[in-house]
């Protein structure tokens, strides 16, 4: 076996997440065609860690387990390691979750998958502590040199398995009908937590999609339950910890059913979708709150993740290697920046607490309720800003996502009509224009770039269709055919490297020209964001009402077919619901 190389290669990498790992004894590599040839020549199992930079329990197995000497030893001895940034390469996040999932029943990162030099699973996992890590290396290595056939066989079987999940995945389905989408959100509106807002139990995710699908079922039909189940649960988590209290924005998710406390990263995607949902809601309802929730979340786009024009990632769920020590307070430290009576006054208000609701006796801030008293309650909130502006502050990804920016142009575009706010219509033009001057390289799209360099990741199937929508949605407020003229070129793309050509209604996530991986990736179902398959349907479907007679037939057909799968799963296809129910041009 020939020596391991001996250097870390991460820090010419386009992904943040990629270079806070650049100085580890770790002797991490990018997914590479290079880095799969090393494992071939020195005959040893790739290690491959993906993750994301906003994570926490990234940050935690860094620094216990990468950023450790011994665990380095092993790693660089018998394996070539392999560091993925799961936002910039989704496919191959998506190719080894899958597997992660049927392995062990569950999945998250940092996810940590051994592989075969030609990327076959054999063993993976989530997040391990470092002695449980020391021994799964040590065992690992023992099972590749002494019993070989049993990885190569184990492998294998779970290749084959892995495509035999991937070549059953739903396509088209039936034809979408009116009676298709009520019986859907009868559904939906079945499954509401009517206690404290939402679907479902902890940990609780902000459901933007059923939301969005909710909001238009209502303006179809004029039914009254759709928007007051999204009312609620977006009351719920406007007033709870999940929504910044102090300066906007959403947190990535609950850890409490009743959206108490967050876990604090926030991410571009969220605060994109929800920004649509509550600027829709702002539109229908005469609901204070749902306005000022559409303005604050609007100013912290542009105001926090706004660069070059265009929107990064997410900042970080912790701080000083803590988490959530930017936005907690206990009632000493309110005292302390507001003084005594203001203080106990925010402390009361905010629901902060001497048994606090997070650790240490600390409170994440909530607002149950509105105060009377409107000014006191802005100067607090001014004086509490400036006060957490002096602490340390979470990190920030600056990576520029392209379906993450798409997600935000339409938001904006929305919202400026939503509030009559003609500068988050300039917002939303200028990321437009940013991104296909940067993100477009020899008439094909890429999925991110930083600091002004694209990478090389080529983009999938979502980043075609989010910002396809985001250009169509510009071109109806501005009525400038580049819009559409661009939107109408991605979704060219999009028809003739993702569609099934074998089975209609059938989309791929990646191109067929992109790079060839154990599998194709090919899930209709959303997850944090939406799928490519419900994305392309939205796209699809407006670009129908808006293109050229040429490019219209083409595109209505296709929307045809790719916008029936509503029904069985409402939830995991709540983007496709949305599409569905979109209102006509």
């Amino acid at each position: 076996m020939s020596p391991a190389p001996g250097r870390n290669t991460l820090g010419a990498s386009t992904s943040p997440y990629l270079r806070q790992h650049a100085d580890n004894p770790v002797h991490w590599q990018q997914w590479t065609p290079a880095a799969l040839a090393e494992a071939a020549d020195r005959d040893v199992p790739i290690l491959l860690s993906i993750g994301y930079a906003a994570c926490h329990w990234c940050h935690v197995m860094a620094h216990e387990s990468f950023a450790d000497l011994e665990v380095a030893a092993l790693a660089n001895a018998h394996f070539v390691p392999v560091k993925v940034d799961r936002e910039e390469r989704p496919d191959l996040d998506a190719v080894y979750m899958n597997a992660t999932v049927a392995l062990t029943g569950q999945g998250g990162w940092p996810m940590t998958c051994f592989l075969t030099p030609d990327g076959r699973p054999f063993f993976c996992g989530t997040y391990y502590p470092k002695a449980t890590f020391l021994q799964l290396l040590s065992a690992v290595e023992e099972t590749w040199r002494t019993r070989r056939a049993e990885v190569e066989q184990t492998s294998d079987h779970i290749a084959g398995e892995l495509r035999a999940m991937a070549s059953g995945l739903p396509g088209g389905g039936p034809e979408v009908t009116a009676g298709l989408c009520d019986a859907a959100v009868e559904a939906v509106l079945a499954d509401e937590d009517t206690v404290h807002g939402g679907f479902g139990t902890a940990p609780k995710f902000p459901p933007s999609a059923l939301l969005e699908a909710l909001v238009r079922h209502h303006e179809r039909t004029g039914a009254a339950a759709p928007l007051a189940t999204a009312a609620r649960a977006c009351e719920a988590m406007a007033r709870g910890g999940l929504y910044d209290q102090l300066a906007g924005g959403f947190a990535r998710y609950s850890v409490d059913a009743a959206w108490v406390v967050p876990h604090f990263e926030k991410m571009l995607y969220d605060n994109a979708q929800l920004l649509r949902v509550y600027a829709h809601w702002s539109r229908l309802s005469p609901n204070a709150l749902a306005r000022r929730v559409s303005h604050e979340t609007a100013r912290f786009l542009l105001d926090e993740l706004r660069r070059d024009g265009m929107f990064v990632s997410s900042l970080d769920a912790d701080a000083a290697g803590q988490e959530g020590l930017t936005y907690v307070w206990s009632p000493a430290q309110l005292r302390e920046s507001l003084g005594e009576n203001e203080g106990r006054w925010a402390a009361e208000l905010f629901g902060v607490s001497d048994a606090g609701t997070f650790e240490g006796g600390a409170s994440v801030l909530q607002l149950r309720a509105d105060p009377d008293d409107a000014a006191r309650y802005e100067r607090v909130r001014t004086v509490l800003r400036a006060a957490r502006s002096t602490r340390p502050q979470p990190g920030r990804d600056d990576k520029i996502v392209t379906a993450w920016n798409g997600l935000a142009i339409t938001a904006l575009c929305e919202a400026g009509v939503a509030l009559g706010d003609a500068e988050l219509v300039d917002a939303a033009t200028g990321c437009a224009e940013a991104l296909l001057a940067l993100n477009v390289r020899d008439g094909r799209l890429r999925r991110a770039s930083l600091g002004g360099v694209v990478g090389e990741s080529a983009a999938i199937l979502d980043d075609h269709a989010a910002l396809a929508t985001g250009l169509l949605t510009l071109h109806q407020l501005t009525g400038e055919d580049r819009w559409l003229a661009a939107a109408g070129d991605l979704l060219d793309v999009a028809l003739d490297h993702f569609a099934d050509p074998e089975h209609p209604g059938r989309w791929y996530d990646v191109a067929d020209d992109a790079e060839q991986l154990l599998l194709r990736p090919a899930d209709p179902l959303d997850g944090a964001t939406p799928s490519g398959a419900s994305s392309i349907a939205e796209a699809l479907q407006l670009a129908a009402h808006l293109a050229p007679a040429e490019r219209a037939l083409r595109y209505a057909d296709a929307a045809y077919v790719c916008r029936g799968r509503v029904c069985d799963l409402p939830v995991g296809t709540a983007a496709d619901l949305a599409a569905a129910l979109r209102p006509s041009v």
